[in-house]
């Protein structure tokens, strides 16, 4: 499971994917509670991070332990990116926005995202 959050590069800079497509909603749970500890071992301020929730299905919990680890998160990040959204509610990216106190721009695609995420 761990293999799914990994450093890419892209145009000469590291991002940290956390591909959480096609996932289950205990796989999502899983893999958000390890996410933090990924990005906090980097220091404040640096982590580009690209969340990938292709064809991905939610349920309360998955969505909570999101909402947890989109805070945890925030103080390492630099930027981060969102892809693959149409499965979850827009009510409920909302909630982790607004929890979370973090902007998550949404991209159609990883490499959308990742043009993004390494620009100046």
């Amino acid at each position: 499971m761990e293999e799914r959050i990994r450093f890419v590069e892209h145009r000469g800079k590291q991002i940290l994917l956390a591909d959480l497509s096609h996932c289950t909603p205990r796989e999502v749970e899983t893999l958000a509670l390890l996410v933090p500890s990924y990005v906090t071992s980097e220091p404040r301020g640096s982590v580009l991070l690209l969340a990938d929730f292709t064809e991905t299905e939610f349920d309360r919990i998955a969505i909570e332990r999101v909402k947890e680890s989109a805070v945890f998160d925030r103080p390492h990040l630099k930027r981060s990116a969102w892809v693959g959204l149409e499965r979850l509610p827009q009510v409920f990216f909302e909630h982790i926005k607004n929890f979370s106190q973090r902007e998550l721009p949404t991209f159609k695609t990883r490499e959308e995202a990742m043009d993004w995420l390494v620009e100046d």
